[in-house]
């Protein structure tokens, strides 16, 4: 039984019958399109389980076609994660601030690529409310605002336990720090350092479990992948 539809859309055509043969080995059901407007298209009539959209298209680029589908109430909550030229820094952090789930850039592993597809499956999958996490000898509870490592109870402020457990509960996906800023601080007058200061204050108190926030250069930070 496949495990859900992705449609791939990528103008090389090697490319996309790469990531395809590899994802249907792997039990998923693939689309290809090759266009922009044809990743619209497709997007609207399969609403697929998932997007892989490559940011250099002709014409329509990767960009639009990912405002385009999260504009658009059908389409909104399909996750996307976007495939990039190594150095386009600026366009990573655009494509996750305007909706995208995550990226890889190119030439990419196809291991990493699936690992990526599945960690974004499960994180569509999993419900978050109110739920406890918990990573090895790591405990949050969202409910009593309590962290404990290895039984001991840390002490956290407000906007680090809400930072911590943002996190924490995106497993594998990258934040901005805008993106950040505005989850936790909402309408707040602050700056991007301010989120790198409360960054590091978490990491200082999680000592060695410092290893599960990862900074993501250029981009922001992600919470390392974990299973539920």
């Amino acid at each position: 039984m496949p495990k859900g539809t992705i449609l791939i859309v990528d103008d090389e055509a090697d490319i996309v019958k790469v990531i395809q043969y590899n994802l249907e080995k792997d039990g998923y059901k693939t689309i290809p399109a090759y266009s922009g407007e044809e990743a619209i298209e497709l997007s609207q009539k399969h609403i697929p389980a998932l997007i892989i959209l490559d940011i250099m298209l002709p014409e329509m680029d990767g960009m639009e076609v990912c405002r385009i589908i999260k504009r658009d109430e059908e389409t909104m909550d399909i996750p996307i994660i976007m495939l990039t030229a190594k150095g386009e820094e600026a366009d990573v952090v655009s494509g996750l601030e305007i909706g995208a789930d995550d990226y890889i850039t190119k030439p990419f592993r196809v291991k990493e690529l699936i690992a990526r597809v599945k960690a974004v499956m499960r994180r569509k999958e999993t419900p978050r409310d109110e739920k406890i996490i918990n990573v090895d000898d790591l405990i949050i509870d969202p409910v009593k605002y309590v962290v404990t490592l290895r039984k001991k109870h840390l002490s956290f402020t407000t906007k680090e336990f809400k930072l911590l457990i943002y996190l924490a509960s995106y497993p594998g996906r990258v934040f901005t720090r805008d993106q950040l800023l505005d989850r936790i601080w909402g309408e707040a007058i602050v700056t991007d350092r301010t989120i790198d200061v409360h960054i590091k204050k978490i990491r200082e108190k999680l000592g060695d479990f410092k290893k599960y926030i990862e900074t993501i250069r250029g981009v922001g930070y992600r919470f390392k992948e974990y299973r539920w």
